[in-house]
C-alpha cells in the first residue's frame, strides 16, 4: 500500500478560546506522532488552498454568507455555546478542504492507494444550514459530492468512528441513496442524534454504543451491523470521518477504546475497500481531544493504512 499524508500549514489560524478542546495543539500532536521512522514510507504533501465555495455542494446557498458575516474582523467570535470562528478561520477551513481534495485526487487518480488528511477544523457536525459542535463546514460531505461531480463516482460510503454522531453528515445525505453513511458512536451523548432507528432511505446505519463500551463490543457492532451493510452497498470510494475521541483517555466521552482498536476498525474498512473499490480510502481527521490518546489512535490508524504495518506499534 502507498499512503498519502496531507498536512495543513495554517492549522493554527483557526483559533479557539484558551481551554477549548478543539485546539491547534491537536495537529501538533498528530504531526509529532507521524514524524518517527516507522512512518518514513508515507508520501507527504502540504494542503493547498481550497475553493471554499464548494461548500455550496452540501450547504444551503446562504450558509457561507452567514459564516462570513459572523467572522470577526479580529479576534474570536462565538457561533453557539461550543463553536467559535476567528478572523482567519475560513482561511484555515479552505486549506483543510483543499487538503481533503488533494487526498481525493491522489487516491482516485491512482497516485496512492489511500490518504489520511490531518486537517482542522473538523466538519461532521455541520448541518445543511447550521455550524455546530466545533465544525464550520462539513468537509467530508463536500469531498463526497466532489467525488461524484468531478470523477463520476456513483456510490460513496462515509464511515464515521468519531465518538460523537455525525449529525451533519447524516442530515446532508439522509434522503440520498447514492451516499451511504454509517456511524459508531456513544449514546446518549452530544449531539443526541444517531438512534439505530434512523435509516434515511436505507442508506443510513447507526451503531449506538453505551458508555464504557470497550473494544470487544465495538468489534461486535462493526461485524454485525456496519461492515455487512457497507459491503452490501458496494461503494466506489470509502471516506472515513476519523475521530479518535472514543479513546479511553478522551475527556469528552466515556467509551473505552485503546490505541489498537483504531487499527482494527481501519483494517476492516480496508478489507471492504479491497473487495469493492480498488483499495480507495480517504480519511479525514475529526475529533480526539486528549493529545496522548489522539496521537496513539492516529499512529495505529495510519500504520494500518500503510498495509497493516502495526507490528512495531505493539498491536
Amino acid at each position: 500500500m502507498t499512503t498519502l499524508l496531507v498536512s495543513q500549514t495554517n492549522f493554527a489560524d483557526h483559533r479557539t478560546p484558551p481551554g477549548h478542546p478543539e485546539r491547534a495543539d491537536r495537529i501538533i500532536a498528530v504531526e509529532e506522532a507521524l514524524a518517527t521512522q516507522e512512518f518514513d514510507r508515507l508520501v507527504r504533501r502540504e494542503a493547498p488552498y481550497g475553493d471554499i465555495t464548494l461548500a455550496e455542494l452540501v450547504h444551503d446557498e446562504r450558509y457561507m454568507a452567514r459564516l462570513r458575516m459572523a467572522r470577526p474582523a479580529e479576534g474570536i467570535g462565538q457561533l453557539d455555546p461550543d463553536t467559535y470562528i476567528s478572523d482567519q478561520s475560513l482561511s484555515a477551513a479552505a486549506t483543510g478542504l483543499g487538503g481533503a481534495m488533494a487526498g481525493l485526487d491522489a487516491v482516485v487518480m491512482g497516485e496512492v492507494d489511500n490518504a489520511f488528511c490531518a486537517i482542522r477544523p473538523p466538519g461532521h457536525h455541520a448541518e445543511i444550514d447550521r455550524p455546530m459542535g466545533f465544525c464550520l463546514i462539513n468537509t467530508v460531505a463536500i469531498v463526497a459530492r466532489e467525488a461524484q461531480r468531478k470523477y463520476g463516482a456513483e456510490r460513496i460510503a462515509i464511515v464515521d468512528f468519531d465518538v460523537h454522531h455525525g449529525n451533519g453528515t447524516q442530515d446532508i445525505f439522509y434522503d440520498d441513496a447514492s451516499v451511504f453513511y454509517a456511524s459508531s458512536h456513544q449514546m446518549p451523548l452530544f449531539p443526541g442524534t444517531g438512534h439505530p432507528s434512523e435509516h434515511g432511505v436505507g442508506n443510513i446505519v447507526n451503531a449506538a454504543l453505551k458508555a464504557h463500551t470497550d473494544g470487544s463490543e465495538m468489534r461486535a457492532a462493526y461485524n454485525e451491523i456496519i461492515l455487512p451493510a457497507l459491503d452490501n452497498f458496494a461503494p466506489d470510494l470509502i471516506l472515513i470521518s476519523a475521530g479518535f475521541d472514543a479513546h479511553e483517555r478522551d475527556p469528552l466521552a466515556q467509551l473505552e477504546w485503546v490505541d489498537q482498536d483504531f487499527a482494527w476498525v481501519t483494517g476492516k474498512l480496508m478489507d471492504v475497500a479491497e473487495r469493492r473499490c480498488g483499495n480507495r480510502i480517504v480519511s479525514l481527521l475529526e475529533g480526539g481531544y486528549d493529545l496522548k490518546g489522539l496521537a496513539g489512535g492516529v499512529r495505529q490508524h495510519v500504520a494500518m493504512l500503510m498495509d497493516g504495518a502495526t507490528s512495531s506499534l505493539n498491536f
